[in-house]
């Protein structure tokens, strides 16, 4: 690999977790949805469930998003 997660295949649907909460529009309709990518040490592709993501996603590696997660969770004061 080359260091561009978007050159690898993407994973198979049924590789993604669904993060979900309220489901305003429907069943699953308010998720982050998170797969690893095959091929690639510990990196993921994040994408949204709404009908207007469709298509489209975001790669990270682990580390990457780990940095998300916590300062995520630092910003918004949550705990585990």
């Amino acid at each position: 690999m080359d260091g561009n997660l978007y050159a690898l295949s993407a994973p198979t649907a049924d590789a993604f977790a669904d993060f979900c909460g309220g489901n305003a529009g429907g069943p699953h309709e308010t998720c982050v949805s998170l797969a690893p990518i095959p091929g690639a040490d510990a990196s993921f592709v994040v994408r949204d469930s709404k009908p207007e993501g469709a298509g489209k996603e975001l790669r990270f590696t682990g580390t990457e998003l780990d940095d998300f997660a916590t300062g995520w969770v630092r910003t918004r004061g949550l705990s585990l």
